[in-house]
């Protein structure tokens, strides 16, 4: 579970993001950051069950991200991120495609997510393709009651100004094909993030994300 201490380091580091804090509080951070990386072995074995295409075996500490900022070219120059970020990749430790995040923010900040977040050309092709030939499929998923309850409405993302090269301003399905991305998230509080079966209702919730990263990986087979 995670601790309501790992939560107030992150308050109080969003409070002092400078390296003279962070130095003076590293074993506030290490502590933290060691919580984060046993919910997240927990989490992984809890998600193995919801999408066998997570390795339960995966080294926790290689899902927990940096929690140090990249500033090149950023007019924000605070160098620590206000949040601990798990990566739940479905190919082994390679990032990329139709995966699982949860983000740790305390302020009621923190989120689970799945879905594939903007991607590359080839891959945003081949989900169009399968959209244009398959949205049936994918509206059962996105427009299911319990679906909606828990993330609201999918086609609410940010999409294309203009029509999707190669398809119809007509087409009845052109909200889907304008997307940019493919991703549903929902906000979990503080109350719920701390609790002891944080990890199983967080995988819970991911049942409802798996069949869309399954059309989304089918899509790009």
């Amino acid at each position: 579970m995670i601790n309501q201490e790992s939560l107030e380091f992150l308050k109080d580091l969003a409070a002092n993001n400078n390296r003279e804090w962070f130095s003076e509080n590293k074993g506030r951070y290490e502590k933290a950051r060691e919580n984060v990386i046993e919910f997240t072995a927990d989490l992984l074995g809890e998600m193995h069950q919801v999408d066998p295409a997570i390795d339960e075996a995966l080294d926790p500490k290689k899902c927990v991200m940096r929690i140090y900022r990249d500033i090149r070219f950023r007019k924000d120059k605070t160098p620590y991120k206000i949040n601990f970020g798990i990566s739940l990749p479905t190919q082994g430790t390679k990032l990329g495609g139709a995966e699982y995040y949860l983000q740790i923010q305390p302020g009621g900040n923190s989120f689970i997510a799945g879905g594939y977040w903007m991607p590359e050309a080839t891959h945003l092709k081949a989900i169009r393709q399968e959209i244009d030939y398959n949205a049936h499929d994918l509206k059962q998923i996105i427009d299911a009651p319990e679906f909606v309850r828990l993330f609201g409405n999918f086609r609410a993302q940010e999409q294309l100004k203009t029509v999707p090269q190669g398809y119809s301003a007509e087409n009845e399905n052109i909200d889907l094909l304008k997307l940019k991305s493919f991703i549903a998230w929902h906000k979990i509080s503080d109350k719920d993030i701390v609790k002891k079966n944080a990890a199983k209702q967080i995988a819970q919730e991911c049942k409802l994300i798996y069949p869309l990263n399954v059309f989304l990986r089918n899509a790009m087979a």
